[in-house]
């Protein structure tokens, strides 16, 4: 694959390296400044660390020793956490704010949220959040990030924006939470809202928080409301019943306006079709598209995995039409271990 340059994204070296946050002592929650247990909601707040197989489809550039946080969903040992920890996982270790290390398992993954499911092996101490959703902090709003370690760990900021989405890696959420200042370990990090309800999740380290063409650094939070209509499904079977969206392969980064082709996973639907690093992203299927978002709403309006997506690219000082046979991301991944 090729190198992705992009101000937005993962931090690989927070995904591969535990990280101790060094929190502001200004920007530390107190209990005063909040409505609600703190040290209890803060509780549920778990590290996570997993190991990945050499040979993993995710191996490359997601690491194969991946840390970060994960919450505390259900009172039997369910946790939520960020997707990109724990795909393609054999190993999960989890670790609560007393120091007491769990094993566990990956119950699921879901590709379209972002989400990740894993269960401790052991019986925790700790109450679970209350689940809440993006409708329930406003722009300008004080909240709590909490990642692993309690009070020390955890930082004031506020919601400076909520808008959609495009990930270059394919992804696309039609209402994502920005927060600035950025917490300095997201990955998995809650967002609790006035009420200490959990109501996104950290995903990523962005320098865009306040509008798509600004320079604010903060973070990007998955809201917890999408995670309601697949939660069932994917402590049954691994998976959401929805069928998958097309996945070309294909990762684009905006530059200047344009639409370019940045880098292409090996063996998938874009490169097999003859897609090339450097292309320029004109149209899909005649329709001209300019941002992530207009290419991966465009993109998924087509159909489910396996439809063909008509690319027009130029290159070379060529317009070029290519089309390229969707696939399931799922295809390519490990599943998760049964346990």
């Amino acid at each position: 694959m090729a190198e992705i340059k992009k101000a937005n994204g993962h931090r690989l070296e927070g995904i591969g390296a535990p990280l101790e946050p060094d929190i502001e002592p200004a920007r530390r929650p107190r209990r005063s400044d909040v409505a609600f247990d703190l040290d209890q909601v803060l509780g549920a707040v778990y590290a996570i660390e997993t190991n990945v197989p050499e040979d993993a489809f995710t191996a490359n550039a997601l690491g194969t020793r991946r840390f970060g946080n994960a919450v505390l969903i259900s009172e039997d040992g369910l946790l939520l956490t960020i997707g990109y920890l724990v795909t393609e996982a054999d190993q999960v270790t989890l670790t609560d704010n007393a120091g007491k290390s769990i094993p566990g398992h990956v119950v699921g993954y879901d590709h379209d949220t972002g989400f990740g499911l894993v269960q401790a092996h052991e019986r925790v101490r700790d109450a679970p959040v209350r689940r809440g959703a993006a409708a329930d902090v406003d722009e300008s709003e004080t909240v709590v990030v909490g990642a692993h370690g309690g009070a020390p760990n955890a930082q004031l900021t506020t919601v400076v924006s909520k808008r959609a989405f495009a990930g270059y890696w394919e992804y696309l959420l039609d209402v994502a939470i920005f927060t600035s200042p950025p917490h300095p370990s997201w990955s998995g990090a809650a967002l609790f809202g006035k009420d200490g309800a959990l109501c996104g999740l950290g995903s990523l380290y962005v320098q865009d928080a306040l509008s798509a063409a600004g320079e604010v650094p903060g973070n990007m939070f998955v809201p917890l409301e999408i995670l309601e209509p697949i939660l069932s499904d994917l402590v049954a079977t691994g998976r959401s019943s929805r069928p998958p969206k097309p996945w070309l392969g294909m990762y684009a980064s905006e530059v200047e306006g344009a639409l370019v082709v940045a880098g292409l996973a090996d063996g998938a639907p874009a490169s097999t079709a003859g897609i090339e690093v450097g292309d320029l992203i004109v149209a899909i299927a005649q329709e001209p598209v300019a941002s992530l978002v207009q290419l991966q709403r465009r993109i998924r309006s087509i159909g489910n995995a396996g439809a063909i997506v008509n690319l027009q690219i130029y290159r070379d000082g060529s317009l070029l039409d290519i089309d390229v046979r969707s696939a399931s991301r799922y295809d390519y991944l490990k599943a998760p271990t049964s346990h």
